[in-house]
């Protein structure tokens, strides 16, 4: 959680510094549910991420170094900066891709999780997605999908309060998107999604389903994004109050700090060890993509037609 909210701060002064190409959707204050639910994940097993995807693609296993190369257009990026915020991949991770179509990753993952059964692995393939796509007709189609086949798919919506400025509630049809659940055979939880601990026994209980041949599980994760949908956003929709009210108490890194002291799992020592240790892997990442050099023109048609 630390290494992405370094990551997405970091990201915002770069781009106010025009440091970094293009606007980026920043993920801050939703860190638990990607830092979570990973930590359950393997190399073998499949995520798709989102237009918001930094948070996913470091919590399986990105290089900050790699990822920041990649935001800033650099040849040394995942994808030799080609995709810039909205597209990373990195297959060696399981990391099918980010998405800058609402909604797109979601038959993607539901292909991967087809994938995984007709290879009879003990695997899962999760669809990260936000409350906006669960109003798209690819949502829909997938979990029927998904649901008939009995794939071991979970789909996990981060329902961050709002689909880019226009609140869930004017959008969407049911008080919780995890009750679509039961059109389609399959269980639907809601989650608080700044409580590590709450996501993680979710998150358990849904792979345990997938892993037993019983199908998917609509995960539906209650958040709040702490910056505009995107870097430019003049966010007239909501009020500083309530943007505050979340930061000072719905903190989730704040939060699981508080756990782990309360239940003494954990010693302040420690924790501030893993901010410092997070912080200063940010610092060499930015000296990594700033010293990077831009692409070569003379390889710009490179890996856009197969050959062979």
């Amino acid at each position: 959680m630390m290494q992405i909210r370094d990551f997405e701060e970091t990201a915002w002064k770069l781009f106010t510094e025009n440091k970094l190409r293009g606007s980026v959707h920043l993920y801050t204050g939703e860190e638990a549910v990607a830092a979570t639910i990973c930590s359950q994940l393997t190399d073998n097993d499949y995520i798709t991420s989102t237009h918001r995807g930094h948070g996913h693609c470091i919590a399986k296993g990105a290089e900050l170094d790699k990822a920041l190369a990649e935001l800033m257009g650099k040849a040394t990026g995942y994808c030799k900066g080609r995709s810039g915020s909205m597209h990373i991949a990195d297959f060696t991770k399981g990391n099918l891709g980010a998405n800058a179509i609402v909604g797109g990753g979601i038959p993607i993952a539901t292909g991967g999780g087809l994938a995984i059964k007709m290879q009879k692995r003990k695997n899962v393939s999760v669809s990260f997605f936000g409350d906006g796509a669960s109003n798209q007709g690819t949502f829909h189609e997938s979990l029927n999908l998904a649901s008939v086949w009995k794939l071991p798919v979970i789909f996990v919506c981060e329902n961050n309060q709002f689909g880019m400025t226009t609140p869930t509630s004017q959008s969407t049809s049911v008080k919780n998107i995890a009750d679509r659940a039961v059109g389609y055979g399959i269980p639907g939880e809601v989650v608080d999604g700044n409580d590590v601990i709450a996501i993680y026994d979710a998150f358990a209980k849904a792979k345990e389903r997938a892993l037993s041949g019983q199908g998917p599980t609509l995960l539906e994760c209650k958040t709040y994004r702490w910056r505009g949908h995107w870097t430019g956003d003049p966010e007239v929709y909501r009020s500083r109050e309530e943007v505050e009210d979340w930061k000072k108490n719905r903190d989730p890194i704040k939060l699981f700090h508080a756990y782990l002291i309360k239940n003494k799992l954990a010693k302040e020592e420690e924790l501030k060890n893993i901010e410092d240790e997070a912080n200063k892997k940010m610092q060499e990442a930015v000296q990594f993509a700033e010293n990077s050099p831009e692409p070569d023109p003379a390889h710009v048609l490179d890996d856009v037609f197969y050959e062979g």
